[in-house]
């Protein structure tokens, strides 16, 4: 059906900075998913997921142990999530997606990386728009039609498969992300999900070249050396 699955999000080099804010990430995420709808994954489904795709991403059982002990605790901090929207080098329109304990603090951070690269920070809504917000899972297979068929008989809202390389990509409507993971585990009793994630895909994209690409790499280096940044998306395909 078309719907390229490319460069929707930031990728982190593998240096052990990067794996530190990896581990902060997951830390911050798994700690307010228990706190929120408790510390058991048997009888909390997200915080379940969440475990699960930290330990893909070789985050260790004390970091994911500690914020659970934390969010039983009840001390700790409050983090409350943030949403900030803009416009980056080359015109490419980018959302970041922030937990934070201090909005002063992450705004002023958030802002300082969209003005030392010449890009431009907006008001909400003045790029989501032009994103969609969908439930993506990506997976081996190559034939989308029986996949597509088995999901719409399972009364999943889908709005887009495709077949690539040997990967299956499923797109769904964010709501239906619960739905449509429990769908495909039946589909494939052992079926092994690559990305499993709610994501903002972009609509469109833009070329970011010459001059500009200096300035992106930048620019999502110093979104990703904010410690309350969870997630960059954007449209950029970079052409170097």
């Amino acid at each position: 059906m078309g719907r390229s699955f490319e460069v929707r999000k930031v990728a982190m080099a593998k240096t052990a900075a990067a794996k530190t804010k990896v581990y902060s990430k997951y830390g911050k995420e798994i700690y307010v998913c228990a706190k929120n709808g408790g510390p058991d994954p048997a009888a909390n489904l997200s915080l379940k997921q969440l475990i699960d795709k930290a330990k893909k991403d070789q985050v260790p059982s004390h970091v994911i142990e500690k914020a659970i002990d934390k969010a039983v605790g009840g001390a700790g901090e409050d983090f409350v999530p943030a949403r900030y929207e803009g416009f980056g080098p080359g015109n490419c329109m980018v959302i970041v997606d922030c937990l934070t304990d201090n909005n002063n603090r992450t705004i002023t951070d958030v802002r300082n990386c969209f003005t030392k690269t010449n890009s431009k920070i907006g008001a909400p809504g003045a790029v989501a728009h032009m994103f969609d917000h969908y439930g993506v899972f990506v997976f081996a297979g190559d034939d989308e039609d029986v996949v597509l068929e088995y999901l719409m008989e399972a009364d999943v809202d889908v709005a887009d498969v495709e077949s690539d390389e040997g990967k299956i990509t499923v797109f769904v409507p964010h709501t239906e992300y619960a739905k449509t993971r429990n769908a495909l585990t039946e589909y494939q009793s052992d079926i092994d999900f690559e990305v499993e994630e709610i994501s903002f895909v972009p609509q469109t994209s833009i070329d970011v070249e010459g001059d500009d690409v200096p300035m992106f790499e930048k620019f999502m280096d110093m979104l990703n050396d904010c410690d309350d940044v969870q997630n960059v998306y954007h449209n950029a395909v970079v052409k170097n």
